[in-house]
C-alpha cells in the first residue's frame, strides 16, 4: 500500500508541474542549459544547441522534465527559473 500511495503522489506532483510548464518552455530550459554547459565544456561530437532542440522536440512532456534532472534537492522551479 505504501509503494502504490508513492506512486499515486508522484503522479499528482508530475501532473501539476506539467500544468505550469508548456513542453516548448520545457525545451527552450533545456537548450538554454545545453548551450551554457557546451560553451564550458565544449566536445566537437556533442550536438549543436539547434540539434539538441530537435532531440528534445521528439520527447513527451514527462521526459523532459526527467531530462531536467530535478527533484526534491533542486526543484523543477529553480531549473525554470535558471534556464528561462
Amino acid at each position: 500500500m505504501v509503494a502504490g500511495k508513492c506512486r499515486l503522489g508522484r503522479f499528482l506532483s508530475l501532473c501539476s508541474l506539467i500544468m505550469d510548464y508548456t513542453k516548448d518552455q520545457l525545451i527552450d530550459a533545456l537548450v538554454a542549459e545545453w548551450d551554457y554547459l557546451c560553451h564550458d565544456d565544449y566536445d566537437p561530437q556533442d550536438p549543436t544547441p539547434e540539434e539538441y532542440r530537435k532531440e528534445m522536440e521528439e520527447l513527451t512532456i514527462e521526459q523532459l522534465i526527467e531530462e531536467t534532472s530535478t527533484g526534491e534537492g533542486y526543484t523543477l522551479e529553480e531549473f525554470m527559473e535558471n534556464w528561462v
